[in-house]
């Protein structure tokens, strides 16, 4: 499988299209597009034009009700299918996945903002993911255990009933698939929220898999509205048996609260402030590259993002000047253009937040190499140094295309300051010495470590997540199947059992 550094490299980029004309969208409940209950609509907007690219059912927690119990009402017909008949209908959505690409791109362009490289990415990297889970259907495995001779003594692993999923906007394509094809892979229903600011990408998994047949009405449900009130109806119900959420920590924190409260198990996938940590030794034009895909992917809108650059004293000044030179040279603008690299921010409350950090960062004393201004929501790529712990900067996730950079000492320090946030989702190191690598692999503080790589990688099978303020539980292969099973354990007494009374 290609990683996502490699797949933009490869990947040929062809002319968009076009952007499909305005439609509205309404809900999928029990196997049927159906209004939201109160009737209403919401706008969603290209973040690009500025126009309304569709109109979309704005669900209210009638609509919640509605899709816990169609999801409730399926759950023993499709936990009772056998592994083969759910890994048949993943592995059709796969394939229509891939015959529909061009479509996806046009709605990741037009909602998103996505570039080319980054759609394409989301979208071979989904239809890896729907085969991977495809086959972890057929793994679902439990435990045998010697214990008295006269009994055996097994566990096996069951559905956990209905799993709430609710996913982010930047990487809308695959973060919902993760949950949504690992939970009917385990043979859970759903009932999922997409972003109220992507909610068409969503709604496009309805169709995906209404289109792959197999699923008993009910299985899939896709409700679009504001969290705040439809995803603590999902949540706080008794019908939903566990919660999947990728999102804001405040958010994280608030879902993992309600769903502890009410008994549910979860996993909240939060945000990151990632080191990427360059050594004196580093190889220059790996490290440079490192740091320009780490920051600028999706104009660093995304959770495993390079959101501090450590750099050791002796190469700062260098590394400073040829990443400056890259950020210059990369293409800002339409992101429907498939030479485009930086596109636009999600929307203006994003810009404003960017554009503040950095000109807060710069009045507290760094330097300002490039970029700093923007065109309504084009952030030109910036890089910043001379940044230090008195700085916002240095805490607070940016979600833009901002290059802070660190210098340090010495390795020691490096490792320090990688470790000094309150996140801790994943991290880089570009390093020859391999003892430094394993040093620092070992030590910093974060679910996922990179050496000689950016914090930016991802593959379906691999556990998926981090600590801290940047979430709890993993995500993806078998850590997915844990997470949305039930383990139960089962004896069958061969001789008597020999009760006292």
């Amino acid at each position: 499988m290609r990683t996502l550094q490699n797949h933009i490299t490869v990947v040929t980029p062809q002319r968009m299209k076009g952007i499909p004309a305005m439609r509205t969208y309404k809900l999928f409940i029990g196997g049927q597009w159906i209004d939201s209950a109160a009737g209403g609509m919401f706008d969603d907007v290209n973040p690009f034009t500025g126009e309304v690219f569709a109109q979309v059912a704005k669900a209210g927690g009638d609509d919640a009700d509605r899709a816990l119990a169609a999801a409730l009402s399926a759950r023993k017909t499709w936990a009772s299918k056998v592994p083969a008949e759910r890994a048949e209908v993943l592995m059709r959505a796969a394939q229509l996945l891939g015959e529909r690409r061009d479509s996806f791109v046009n709605v990741l362009t037009a909602e998103g903002g996505s570039t080319f490289g980054k759609s394409m990415f989301e979208i071979v990297q989904t239809v890896d993911l729907l085969q991977t889970a495809a086959a972890d259907s057929k793994r679902i495995m439990g435990e045998t255990f010697h214990t008295d001779p006269r009994k055996l003594s097994l566990t096996i692993r069951r559905p956990k009933g209905t799993v709430v999923a609710i996913s982010p906007w930047n990487f809308p394509l695959i973060l919902s698939m993760y949950k949504v094809a690992y939970a009917l892979a385990t043979g859970n229903t759903v009932v999922f929220k997409p972003s109220s600011k992507t909610p068409v990408i969503g709604l496009m998994i309805g169709e995906l898999f209404e289109a792959a047949g197999g699923l008993p009405a009910g299985a899939l449900n896709i409700i679009t509205g504001p969290g705040s009130e439809v995803g603590a109806a999902l949540i706080k119900d008794p019908r939903c048996s566990f919660v999947a959420l990728t999102g804001e920590t405040a958010t994280g924190r608030e879902v993992a609260r309600m769903a502890a409260e009410n008994l549910k198990e979860f996993t909240v996938e939060l945000g990151g402030k990632n080191p990427l940590v360059v050594l004196a030794d580093a190889d220059m034009d790996l490290a440079v590259n490192a740091a320009s895909f780490g920051v600028f992917i999706h104009q660093g809108q995304i959770c495993m993002a390079a959101g501090r650059i450590i750099v050791e004293q002796p190469v700062v000044e260098e590394f400073t000047r040829r990443l400056v030179e890259k950020a210059k040279s990369l293409p800002v603008g339409d992101p429907a253009l498939p030479s485009t690299v930086i596109g636009p921010l999600i929307d203006d409350g994003q810009v404003s937040k960017v554009d503040d950090l950095v000109q807060d960062t710069v009045k507290a004393g760094a330097k300002l190499h490039c970029g700093g201004t923007f065109s309504n929501r084009l952030y030109q790529p910036t890089v910043l140094s001379g940044v230090n712990r008195s700085m916002r900067i240095y805490h607070e996730e940016v979600f833009g295309p901002v290059a802070p950079i660190i210098s340090v000492a010495d390795a020691q320090e490096a490792l320090d300051v990688a470790n000094d946030n309150t996140y801790g989702l994943a991290a880089g190191v570009i390093t020859r010495d391999l003892k430094k690598a394993l040093l620092f692999g070992e030590r910093i503080e974060a679910g996922m470590v990179h050496v000689n790589n950016s914090p930016v990688d991802a593959e379906s099978s691999v556990p998926f997540g981090g600590c801290r303020g940047s979430g709890m539980g993993r995500e993806g292969g078998r850590y997915s199947i844990e997470k949305m099973t039930e383990i139960k354990w089962l004896t069958i007494q061969k001789d008597g059992a020999g009760f006292p009374f």
